[in-house]
């Protein structure tokens, strides 16, 4: 897929952007990670930023031209969700970012030496609100659930509501029972969902899988968000799956709900 914008050109579109009320424009940037402008917020979910070995789409920016967040979230604790290499960097070039990451992960920011002013440990169903943003931790499954009675899911998806618009991204997760229905509470403007899937093989060689993307399919179709993005393809080899096959079973199984696949960079702008 054809590369877009990149570096402080991206960083310059990003601010220059100006969606309404009940407006995003977003952002892909690889992976599961977005950048999403709202009319008074600008979230960066899941930045995967560090040059990681075996990724086969380099960063499109620099952690220290990361000058423009708001909100940054981190889904858990994988290196391509809470980037530890990255964050403290990006954070440092937006001092007034605050980062959502799973309870349980406290001990990894604290590792990175993140002020814990800036810090907010989310749960599964429980609110956070900063700034205008409300943010809703919703359980996932990563392979399993993982659950720790005393700290709490460790994987989480994320529901941000804010001016007028309603994001959901998954984080890494399967499809579980209950899903569909919990994600029903909201009107959904945008899913952000993996479509990478898994097996025996990766499992075997510690590569944790998602849904498939007959999962995701199914996801949206129930939920039918305005828009669904496939993501979690084309960074590794061995870990990915084509999105032009979630496009086909899309249209042929629920016609009518829309989804976008298109470049990294590329600004794409959404109506609540």
């Amino acid at each position: 897929m054809r590369q877009m914008k990149k570096g402080i050109e991206l960083i310059r579109e990003i601010d220059a952007e100006k969606p309404g009320f009940g407006e995003l424009t977003f952002w892909w940037i690889g992976q599961l990670s977005y950048i999403v402008k709202t009319q008074n917020s600008v979230i960066y979910l899941d930045p995967f930023l560090s040059p990681l070995e075996g990724r086969q789409v380099q960063p499109l920016l620099e952690p220290g031209q990361v000058t423009n967040a708001d909100i940054i979230t981190g889904s858990h604790d994988h290196a391509d969700h809470i980037d530890r290499l990255s964050l403290p960097a990006i954070m440092e070039a937006s001092p007034k970012s605050v980062l959502i990451v799973p309870n349980p992960t406290a001990s990894t920011v604290e590792e990175m030496k993140i002020d814990g002013s800036r810090v907010r440990l989310a749960d599964a169903d429980q609110a956070i609100e900063e700034g205008g943003v409300k943010i809703t931790g919703i359980k996932a499954s990563h392979e399993f659930f993982d659950f720790d009675p005393k700290r709490g899911f460790p994987y989480l998806g994320y529901v941000i509501e804010t001016d007028g618009v309603v994001i959901y991204h998954s984080g890494d997760t399967c499809v579980y029972d209950g899903l569909g229905v919990r994600l029903k509470a909201w009107n959904l403007t945008v899913a952000f969902l993996p479509i990478n899937g898994r097996d025996g093989k990766r499992l075997r060689a510690s590569c944790i899988g998602n849904m498939t993307y007959q999962e995701a399919v199914d996801l949206a179709g129930s939920v039918r968000p305005k828009l669904t993005v496939p993501g979690h393809y084309e960074m590794f080899a061995g870990n990915t799956e084509d999105p032009l096959l979630f496009a086909d079973y899309l249209d042929a199984k629920y016609p009518g709900l829309k989804c976008w696949i298109g470049g990294h960079g590329e600004a794409v702008r959404v109506k609540a």
